[in-house]
């Protein structure tokens, strides 16, 4: 006995009544139910499968095996129960507002970019298409705001099966070749696509479109998209995010770029006084240890870079191995100048006595050791 799919006859049908027809462990510790009559939308199309309540009982997720529709529950139901059904609405509206606001972006894209859609995978957070011809994202974001027009135009859905003499004179998108009874769902003026999916009644319900990321993907492009109450809840995002920026940065929330950009070139100037003065700061340091012979020398916290610096100044003065330690507690990092003959045995004899690891070549090791500073500077006097 066939399941009588009620999604397609209404896609905003919430709680029905039905029969079970089966019921058989399933994998995952789940149970297969099958009812004489369903709303719920098993996996399909790129659309997840539908959750919610079947006589109380949890359902996790909704399959199509073999031709028949089944419900995997949390626990079993009894075959020939009456039982009372209802959808996890506010996750199917969401599947809806994605897949619809897919077709009209999708429609359009292909539609002026004369391309294929060519993958589609709706996902918890975001939905990813693929396309196999290449546009960069300023032509994308011009057909993204065009399709939030044509939402704003509240455009109605038309859902048909057509025969195959209409099928064959219709100009529709598909992924794949058809057989049999064809499902079509059109957005006139944006797409007409064969699809088994749930979908919106117009095209305002979608609320909004938008595009998030573009990247190319082997000879075309993928894009990541949001629609509906996603599209808000990562909008709300950005904005309470650029709000506070523009917030650090004393800046009005349309300008926060031009502020972050002059904050760098701001930070870039203070970078480089801060190299010249490290530079004469390092000369300085250098100029005690002249012909000290083997030098060792503790810091607090610096920059990998200008440890590494400190060490090849003094180096170059001191007439024999330099070891400079930076940080504090029981974490410091080094840079260790030797001849290359006796590089490798200092930097293993560093390691193995404080915790440490780390390595290198051409006169210059560098790394980190685990040990406080009397334990470092024990390992030098001993």
């Amino acid at each position: 006995m066939a399941t009588e799919k009620l999604y397609y006859e209404d896609a905003y049908l919430r709680e029905f009544d039905a029969e079970v027809i089966s019921c058989s462990g399933g994998e995952n510790d789940t149970f297969a139910v099958v009812l004489d009559r369903t709303a719920f939308y098993p996996e399909g199309g790129g659309q997840p499968g539908d959750r919610g309540l079947i006589g109380g009982i949890t359902v996790l997720d909704t399959v199509e095996k073999d031709g028949e529709i089944l419900h995997l529950c949390s626990s079993a139901l009894k075959q020939c129960a009456r039982v009372h059904c209802k959808i996890d609405w506010e996750r199917r509206l969401d599947h809806m507002q994605q897949h619809t606001g897919e077709h009209i972006i999708s429609g359009m894209i292909c539609s002026e970019l004369h391309c294929n859609n060519v993958g589609f995978h709706m996902g918890e957070d975001t939905v990813t298409i693929d396309y196999d011809v290449y546009a960069d994202m300023d032509r994308i974001l011009e057909i993204e705001a065009k399709a939030n027009r044509y939402l704003l135009e509240d455009h109605p859905a038309e859902i048909f099966f057509p025969c195959k003499e209409e099928l064959s004179g219709l100009s529709y998108r598909s992924k794949k070749e058809l057989e049999g009874e064809v499902r079509i769902v059109s957005f006139p003026g944006a797409d007409m696509c064969a699809c088994c999916g749930t979908h919106l009644s117009s095209s305002a319900q979608v609320g909004l479109i938008k595009v998030l990321s573009h990247k190319k993907f082997h000879d075309g492009i993928r894009l990541e998209i949001v629609c509906g109450q996603r599209a808000v809840d990562h909008l709300m995002t950005c904005w309470r995010q650029n709000s506070a920026v523009g917030r650090e940065l004393s800046s009005p929330y349309d300008s926060t770029h031009s502020a972050l950009l002059r904050f760098i070139e701001q930070t870039d100037e203070l970078k480089k006084k801060i190299a010249a003065l490290e530079e004469e700061n390092f000369s300085l340091t250098a100029s005690r240890y002249a012909d000290a012979g083997d030098t060792y020398i503790i810091r607090d916290a610096m920059e990998t870079d200008s440890l590494r610096r400190l060490c090849e100044a003094v180096h170059s003065v001191c007439g024999g191995i330099c070891a400079v330690f930076s940080g504090s507690g029981n974490s410091y990092r080094y840079a260790l100048r030797a001849p290359d003959d006796r590089l490798s045995e200092l930097c293993r004899s560093i390691n193995s006595s404080l915790n440490g690891r780390g390595g290198g070549r051409d006169g210059l090791a560098q790394g980190s050791v685990s040990a406080d500073e009397e334990a470092i500077r024990n390992y030098f006097d001993t």
